[in-house]
């Protein structure tokens, strides 16, 4: 079968990294799956023309909003998967969760990555309970072993204290506007880096080099950030959000924190108690085995794959 796979998929991003996972799980089941950024496709009509002449006969979409809208009439069965900010964002406006009600009476099914996210969206669209799936994001880890960088990730007060601590901030610029707020904040900020995106290999080398993983986002469906570093035995500290205190338990596989105070608290703590990191690290690693099995996401997308024939 030939997939089309939509969403905003550049490169480094979180759901660039999904889809290009599960375009490796489609395609070990002896389909193709092509990837398509939705920068590309301004409108429905542009997606069902992009259809026909490639000929695709089925379709992925990576977020109910962004995607979902696109593929609606497009006459080829689909699937959706919630990103995150469709949910816990996006249902809040009644235009745009009118219109991702009705994606979701045409799509086959939706997956969603947490049990909480699910319920979330039935609340909104209780008529699609029964369609949406629960699968948690799988993960695999890979490290350049020739990357050298040590830094140690905690905040700008303590720089001053302790010149050896940093904060590094590193990704793709997703949102201009709000990346020029960040640079003119860190030129006056010690201690504070911002690097360009880098490749999978590096950002786990690097990961494993420091001390701690910090997750500040106000919204998220499910970080594979935390969970990478998770997987990379090292401890994550976390905005205590609804996505984020999904799957980490606090002072159990991570720390979760609610504003600055409490970070700079909880991170001393961490700091200050050995036993405390190596007890983090150690259930965080044997949570992440067990729930975010790569093999479990593959057999996964692979059999929903079947509803899309």
């Amino acid at each position: 079968m030939r997939l089309l796979m939509l969403g905003a998929l550049r490169a480094h991003t979180g759901n660039g990294t999904t889809a290009r996972r599960i375009q490796d799980h489609i395609e070990a089941a002896g389909h193709s799956c092509a990837l398509m950024d939705i920068s590309s496709c301004k409108s429905p009509l542009a997606v069902s023309n992009l259809i026909s002449s490639e000929n695709f006969e089925a379709a992925l979409g990576i977020h109910l909003y962004k995607a979902g809208r696109l593929l609606q009439g497009s006459g080829i069965p689909f699937g959706i998967i919630f990103g995150g900010t469709d949910i816990n964002e996006d249902a809040k406006c009644d235009e745009k969760a009118k219109v991702m009600g009705r994606v979701l009476e045409e799509a086959r099914f939706a997956v969603s990555f947490t049990e909480s996210m699910k319920e979330a969206a039935a609340v909104y669209w209780p008529r699609a309970r029964n369609k949406i799936y629960v699968q948690a994001q799988g993960i695999v880890t890979t490290c350049n072993a020739s990357f050298n960088w040590k830094r140690f990730l905690q905040s700008e007060e303590w720089h001053r204290e302790e010149p050896s601590t940093h904060l590094i901030i590193i990704g793709p610029a997703v949102d201009p506007l709000f990346a020029e707020e960040v640079k003119e904040k860190i030129k006056r900020a010690d201690g504070v880096h911002l690097l360009q995106e880098i490749s999978q290999e590096d950002l786990h080398a690097l990961v494993k080099k420091c001390f701690a993983v910090v997750n500040s986002s106000i919204s998220e469906g499910m970080s594979a950030t935390i969970l990478e570093a998770m997987d990379l035995n090292v401890p994550v500290m976390a905005r205590n959000i609804p996505g984020n205190a999904a799957i980490i338990a606090h002072k159990t596989t991570g720390l979760l924190y609610s504003n600055p105070q409490e970070f700079v608290q909880l991170s001393k703590s961490l700091i200050g108690d050995p036993f405390l990191h190596k007890e983090i690290v150690m259930k965080a690693k044997e949570y992440v085995t067990k729930h975010h099995s790569w093999e479990h996401e593959r057999k996964a997308y692979q059999n929903l794959v079947l509803m899309l024939q």
